[in-house]
């Protein structure tokens, strides 16, 4: 079991910047993708940012341009780096990981318990 634990969520105004980490029990170097999602009250779950073992990374449009995924082997966590806030980007942000094991080739997802975005002045 992989064990996620989301923090850096908080309360800030618009056109603020605000830093999302994810910190992993195992090796991320060992994970086939790590991603976080958001959900807004009263809507569904959407992906927001990607970034796969090898690095490549992958944006939902809105967030182009202004949210950044990067990772740090090191220390075994991913980080969500968010500028320009809006209002519209308050939700719960949550971290997932998405792993292929081998030789069993079962994939696997493990989920964080989300942290609190509020845009707001």
């Amino acid at each position: 079991q992989v064990q996620l634990v989301e923090s850096g969520g908080g309360l800030v105004q618009p056109g603020g910047s605000l830093r999302l980490s994810c910190a992993a029990s195992e090796s991320i170097a060992s994970i086939t993708a790590m991603s976080w999602y958001r959900q807004a009250p009263g809507e569904q779950r959407e992906l927001v940012a990607t970034i796969t073992s090898s690095g490549t990374t992958s944006y939902a449009d809105s967030m182009k341009g202004r949210f950044t995924i990067s990772r740090d082997n090191a220390k075994n966590t991913v980080y969500l780096q968010m500028n320009s806030l809006k209002p519209e980007d308050t939700a719960v942000y949550y971290c997932n990981a998405r792993a292929l094991r081998i030789p069993s080739l079962r994939i696997q997802d493990y989920w964080g318990q989300g942290t609190q975005v509020t845009v707001s002045s």
